[in-house]
């Protein structure tokens, strides 16, 4: 009996992370951050802002710097590393121009504006019927890619239920923060390697969904992309693939 509850105990706590994981998961990606309740959310918009202020600042550094790399005399040019460092800097608050409250939600919005932007496509209509036609090696990529970001998610589930322990057992505080940290980095990580999967697997296998579609043959960009979606035309789905 002893041995029964141990078990069914530990499948408990299993779940319980696991549920903990999926609202960490929410958090960290940000998809429907606008719908969060109204102090959450208010928090969530003023973030956003500060985010975005920081990084025009910073794009705009690094902006300046490119131009000066133009100038006639060499003694007026920045040193390159003086740009990677403003790029690295700009990178650091989010890869596009942030519209969500963290670095994680922005990385895998990205995506979605730089397809837009450079090929004109709304990768919410898109996917599903992207997926379809992608070779298995690639949806076995993405699929691991996408697991990886759940398992970082629930390992900030499991540091949440660390923490009310710190009330009766001090060692739970420092194992909570350095489970916190580990999930952040790995979150951040997890979603960089899933959108950079999505990113391209869109940009390579267009072409092929394309031709399932009898649409004429022509290099990737606005022209293929706008011709894509005529023909995919419909209601955009609520949830984005990364959610």
């Amino acid at each position: 009996m002893l041995l029964a509850a141990i078990l069914a105990g530990a499948a408990a706590t299993g779940l319980a992370a696991q549920s903990l994981g999926s609202v960490v998961e929410r958090v960290a990606l940000a998809a429907g951050w606008g719908a969060w309740p109204w102090l959450f959310g208010e928090l969530a918009e003023l973030h956003v802002a500060r985010r975005q202020r920081r990084w025009d600042a910073a794009r705009a550094q690094y902006e300046a710097l490119r131009l000066l790399e133009r100038a006639p005399r060499p003694a007026d040019r920045p040193r390159p590393r003086e740009r990677h460092r403003a790029a690295h800097r700009c990178e650091r608050i989010s890869v596009e121009r942030p519209e969500r409250p963290t670095w994680s939600g922005d990385r895998i919005h990205a995506t979605a504006v730089r397809l837009d932007r450079d090929a004109h496509i709304n990768l919410l209509i898109l996917w599903p019927h992207l997926w379809l036609v992608l070779p298995d090696e690639i949806r076995g990529e993405i699929g691991r890619a996408r697991a990886a970001l759940t398992r970082a998610a629930v390992l900030g589930g499991w540091a949440l239920l660390y923490l009310p322990l710190a009330w009766w057992w001090w060692p739970a505080v420092p194992l909570a923060t350095t489970l916190v940290i580990i999930s952040a980095r790995r979150l951040r990580t997890a979603s960089d390697t899933y959108a950079t999967l999505l990113e391209a697997s869109v940009r390579l296998h267009l072409t092929d969904l394309a031709d399932k579609l009898r649409i004429e043959e022509q290099p990737m960009g606005p022209s293929l992309g706008g011709a894509v979606m005529r023909r995919l035309n419909g209601p955009a789905p609520v949830s984005e693939p990364a959610s």
